[in-house]
């Protein structure tokens, strides 16, 4: 299960969002517009703007996650929401000295596909590390030929060697990443990765994720989640035909 973690985001912010929607139609400043929005206005204001779908005053607020225990597989879907910045964990200068792996609920729940899946990591692994070792002897002895120390010569060394290595490892394998978003970003996000449509992995994150922002932001994200939430299914014939158990799921989500 992906570890995910809420690690910073725009204090005040629903205050803010409510501030800067309220600016558009006010001939006052936003010092005076902030100075006469309490919670209750806040809340009020804020709940009928989502409701409206006037998203441009709710990119002022951003949120950034940590993740870990997450595949490759997921982060190349995520790394495609490009209103984003992102840091992921490099296999380029990261030793894997014994790579964790994902593996998938409908593999997981076959006991034979399983041990095949465990057996093809483990030898990934093997295959890694020889592979390293090899290119590791090639590097070294170039780079001590060229008249570099042998410290530095092992360094340089290693690096290459793991830098072309890594090509053996799977999509399963496990990586780490923090991004953030901004709010409107986040919930494009959300009606996208949340889909029952999307991809398993994927769309536990984006559950996981809506969980962590409603509780600092719950007005924010009232409508998180797919867009069948708040209109009807956008896939067509490709729908998925729960749209009255996801909209319950959702609604109830803790």
């Amino acid at each position: 299960m992906a570890k995910v973690e809420l690690l910073r985001y725009t204090p005040d912010g629903e205050k803010l969002v409510a501030a800067a929607a309220r600016l558009c139609y006010s001939p006052v400043g936003i010092s005076e517009i902030e100075e006469t929005l309490d919670e209750k206005k806040t809340q009020s204001f804020l709940s009928l703007l989502m409701d409206m779908n006037h998203e441009s005053p709710i990119e002022h607020v951003t949120f950034t996650f940590g993740v870990e225990g997450v595949s490759r597989a997921l982060t190349h879907q995520l790394v495609r929401h490009r209103i984003a910045s992102y840091s992921q964990q490099s296999q380029r200068y990261v030793k894997l000295d014994q790579f964790e792996y994902i593996i998938p609920p409908a593999i997981e729940n076959n006991k034979i596909a399983r041990a095949l899946f465990i057996e093809s990591m483990e030898e990934n692994q093997r295959k890694y590390d020889e592979i390293a070792e090899l290119l590791f002897e090639d590097h070294y002895k170039r780079h001590i030929d060229e008249g570099f120390g042998e410290r530095e010569a092992r360094s340089k060394a290693e690096k290459e060697a793991i830098e072309d290595a890594r090509y053996v490892f799977p999509n399963a394998c496990e990586t780490k990443i923090v991004f953030t978003m901004n709010t409107r970003a986040l919930l494009h996000f959300f009606n996208l990765r949340t889909c029952e449509r999307a991809q398993w992995e994927i769309r536990e994150l984006g559950v996981a994720m809506i969980k962590e922002v409603k509780k600092v932001y719950p007005i924010l994200f009232k409508n998180a989640g797919p867009s069948c939430l708040t209109g009807p299914c956008p896939e067509g014939k490709m729908t998925c035909g729960k749209i009255v158990e996801v909209r319950e799921r959702f609604r109830t989500m803790d």
